[in-house]
């Protein structure tokens, strides 16, 4: 027999594994804690053995791979946090509210910085003052991205970069082209013109010269509208951008060991290149907004809105133009929310939409239609109240809406004016004058019936007329 306390794989006879009983002094098989025997096929195993080869085991591929792990570096939860957030839409109270709500997060979550990848045409001067007073006092660092390449932040996107902690851009993008235009696009008189661009120009010198950046082609860009391409805003004279990299991990890695002055005169170093980088979202009420918040789709919603509802009321029970105009019009007054409506304009747009209704039952010999097509046509320009020629309503949109609005709503009219003059198809006034045949005979004084349009009426006559008389 083995040893006590080693392991043996040495066959036994059944004979003498049966015969064998335990010495007095010798520990019983159940008080034994860490092995015990068993037979099988003849074969003594020590359980205890295998248990200690398993943790050995166990322990080997532990510290294989935690010895993997380590080259990762930092834990996550020391690592400094980045938040990215890219703005693709023109500067309005939706992305307005976007920029706000990531700065108010990466503040809260005392992140190392926040990068926002801008590509805008420009926008709301409100909106922009939004941005850059919330971002002037952010306490995380904020850096402005234009990019990738063939995009660029013009008008109020100029002067969100130049305000930024960081100001980067992509190689083939541009910026620049911030003078202001009044709401509807009206021409101003050459003094309120000049008012306008030196209070837009004011904001331009202080944002650059408080992260020292070139104040004059600051101006510049808002009073001239002038527009820089990378290399121009990277080399000029103090500079009027910071970094020129292709995307944002360029960006980070470039940043990383910078010392970066912030608005209120105080320095902070970033430490980025080895960052979790967290991207930041819109909400779906926020894309939804974004999406159709465009002057253009909210006048077009409104149309078909209109009409839908128009064409259901024409004709009670169609349903379909009913669901889809009031669908239509609830999407309108929702983007409503977020654009600089002139009411005025939408009370013109709503009137036209009455004189052209009310051509259908009142006779005017078109003054009322004419007049409709007028109030449509002035309250489209003058719906939108904005001093950015990109939120405002098109004109080569404006002119095929309104024809097309004309022409349903004069069909319809033409419609109701034939009906109004056809003869009567139904009731007492649609038999007069029609075919029929005497199912009960009739005369003076006495009711018969008469069935015509596959109808029985009782009838009189003036004369007796006998069953089957066509009458």
């Amino acid at each position: 027999m083995p040893r006590r306390g080693r392991c043996s794989r040495r066959r036994a006879s059944s004979a003498s594994l049966q015969s064998r009983t335990p010495r007095v002094d010798e520990p019983s098989v159940y008080n034994r804690p860490t092995m015990f025997l068993h037979e099988q096929r003849g074969v003594v195993h020590r359980a205890g053995c295998r248990k200690g080869w398993a943790r050995v085991i166990l322990g080997a591929i532990l510290a294989a791979t935690i010895g993997s792990l380590a080259p990762l570096g930092q834990p996550a939860s020391e690592r400094p946090l980045v938040y990215s957030a890219v703005v693709d839409a023109m500067i309005h109270p939706v992305s307005a509210g976007f920029m706000v709500d990531s700065m108010d997060r990466a503040d809260a979550d005392r992140a190392a910085l926040i990068v926002f990848t801008l590509r805008t045409p420009g926008g709301l001067l409100d909106s922009t003052r939004t941005i850059v007073s919330r971002m002037l006092a952010a306490r995380t660092p904020v850096a402005v991205f234009v990019g990738p390449s063939g995009n660029r932040a013009a008008s109020a996107g100029f002067l969100v970069t130049i305000a930024a902690d960081v100001a980067a851009m992509a190689p083939g993008t541009h910026i620049g082209a911030a003078h202001p235009v009044q709401g509807g696009g009206e021409k101003v008189d050459e003094t309120m013109a000049k008012k306008m661009a030196s209070d837009v120009a004011a904001d331009a010198r202080t944002w650059a010269t408080g992260r020292g950046r070139n104040a004059q082609l600051a101006d510049e860009a808002v009073r001239e509208s002038r527009s820089f391409t990378e290399e121009e805003a990277a080399k000029a004279t103090p500079p009027l951008i910071d970094l020129v990299v292709p995307d944002v991990p360029a960006l980070l890695k470039a940043l990383d060991g910078r010392t970066v002055k912030r608005f209120d005169g105080s320095e902070v170093v970033l430490h980025t290149a080895s960052a979790r980088v967290v991207p930041l979202e819109m909400n779906w009420r926020q894309r939804l907004l974004s999406t159709i918040a465009h002057p253009n789709i909210a006048y077009l919603l409104l149309s078909l809105g209109v009409l839908g509802l128009t064409i259901e009321l024409w004709n009670p029970g169609a349903i379909l133009p009913g669901v889809a105009g009031g669908i239509c019009l609830l999407l309108a007054f929702f983007t409503f929310q977020v654009l600089p409506i002139n009411y005025a304009g939408l009370l013109l747009l709503l009137f036209g939409i009455v004189l052209l209704l009310l051509e259908i039952k009142v006779t005017s010999h078109g003054v009322l239609g004419i007049g409709g097509i007028a109030s449509l046509l002035f309250g489209s320009l003058m719906l939108i109240n904005s001093d950015a020629p990109e939120m405002r309503v098109s004109l080569s949109l404006v002119l095929p809406v309104v024809a097309g609005l004309t022409v349903v709503l004069a069909g319809l009219v033409r419609l109701g004016l034939a009906a109004q003059r056809s003869r009567p198809a139904t009731g007492e006034e649609g038999m007069a004058g029609g075919p029929g045949r005497v199912a009960v005979a009739l005369g003076p004084g006495v009711t018969g019936q008469v069935q015509t349009h596959g109808e029985i009426w009782n009838a009189r006559a003036l004369e007796a007329l006998p069953v089957g008389t066509e009458v």
